[in-house]
């Protein structure tokens, strides 16, 4: 099997913004602790909606529109990964989108080229299966093994090979990186919902009742309003 073209972004070069309202919103994660969470410019949050590559699953009609910056390779995307599914299943009203974002390495990269060429060739139901496959894989997920997971789900090799190794795949992945600047996400997993960045999962309670109470008051925590 032909070894996917490595390309490395431009992650350090690229300063993160600085933001100045930490803790936002007093949110409390499932374990007890203050959810770490910012505002984050209309303008930013609006331009999600328009990066390549991303995928939106769960209704793509719903009233809430939750978005994760995730790496294949992080182990607390791979924690949150079957509770989000849970909680997509349990809430009709919720859209959510996935944004590869590949910070941890050459074989997260690699891995991500893959995921941008199967949601170029699988439906987003499928390509969800896929996302949720790699998430269940045990150790360090790259190319190859992203690339056996896309043909698990019945995908042709060699045409997710021929748009994984595409040049312009790597504007892709730095319109991510530069949007994650934008939004102030330094890590992954990072969620953006109704105006506030949230850095990592804070458990399937607290994100269950974050999307709930955007349903119900417009806003991440209505007591706050």
């Amino acid at each position: 099997m032909r070894i996917l073209q490595l390309v490395l972004l431009i992650f350090l070069t690229v300063p993160f913004a600085a933001h100045a309202d930490e803790d936002f919103y007093w949110i409390d994660a499932d374990d007890g602790s203050i959810v770490n969470n910012h505002r984050v410019p209309a303008e930013a949050e609006s331009r999600i909606e328009l990066l390549p590559g991303i995928v939106i699953v769960g209704n793509p009609h719903g009233k809430v529109t939750l978005t994760e910056f995730y790496d294949v390779n992080c182990p607390f995307c791979r924690v949150a990964s079957p509770y989000m599914e849970q909680l997509l299943k349990q809430d009709a009203d919720l859209r959510l989108i996935l944004v590869p974002f590949p910070i941890l390495g050459i074989p997260s990269i690699q891995a991500a080229r893959v995921e941008l060429a199967v949601a170029q060739l699988a439906a987003p139901d499928q390509f969800f299966r896929f996302h949720r496959a790699l998430d269940d894989v045990r150790g360090k997920v790259d190319g190859s093994r992203a690339l056996a997971e896309a043909k698990a789900i019945g995908l042709d090799e060699q045409k997710v090979l021929a748009i994984a190794n595409k040049d312009e795949l790597t504007d892709v992945m730095t319109a991510h990186t530069r949007l994650a600047d934008a939004l102030a996400i330094k890590a992954t997993p990072g969620f953006v919902i109704k105006g506030v960045a949230i850095s990592g999962y804070p458990g399937p309670k607290a994100m269950a009742k974050i999307v709930a109470s955007v349903e119900r008051c417009g806003a991440v925590a209505c007591d706050n309003q």
